[in-house]
């Protein structure tokens, strides 16, 4: 009867977590689909020039808003600088759009353009930089685990060379001041 009771219970405990999960919904709206592989967190290590500090990137991303939006986080040299967002489907533009706020005082807003099942494009237009930054392009692909980013600025009227960063699964945390 004790092995019946415990089969019972274990029984009981699955269906509750199924069930938990499928009340909860822990999933993202359709649109968003394309971000599931890319939850959790990255880092990358930027190319920097002999000599010089290094710099690397931790950043987290997360499905919130009851899988309506996705949430990203970032921190350079653990908090020197970061920036977090939010990316959701906009129904009346029938498009993904996101907006940027940064650590450094100005923020963006963009869209996202899906090219294929682990790539798409952002394209951003930038409010409040220092640098003279003006729009952003990037593009991300993820291939092999690994999460590809090529990205160029425009700044002063012209756009830079395009710089790639290659992020890897991580454990580390993003940090703010």
């Amino acid at each position: 009867m004790t092995h019946f009771k415990a089969l019972f219970l274990a029984l009981l405990l699955c269906s509750f977590t199924f069930s938990y999960a499928d009340e909860n919904n822990l999933t993202l709206d359709k649109e968003l689909a394309i971000f599931l592989p890319y939850l959790g967190t990255w880092q990358t290590d930027f190319k920097v020039v002999s000599g010089a500090k290094p710099v690397q990137d931790v950043g987290r991303w997360e499905r919130t808003l009851n899988g309506k939006a996705i949430r990203t986080m970032h921190s350079i040299n653990e908090g020197e600088y970061g920036g977090e967002s939010t990316i959701f489907y906009d129904s009346k533009k029938k498009s993904l759009v996101f907006y940027y706020f940064t650590t450094a005082g100005f923020y963006t807003k963009g869209t996202i353009t899906v090219l294929s099942p682990t790539q798409f494009v952002a394209y951003e237009e930038v409010t409040g930089s220092k640098e003279g930054v003006t729009k952003v392009k990037s593009t991300s692909d993820l291939k092999d685990d690994k999460f590809i980013v090529s990205i160029s600025y425009l700044k002063k009227g012209e756009w830079t060379k395009p710089e790639q960063r290659i992020y890897t699964r991580s454990t580390k945390a993003v940090k703010f001041k």
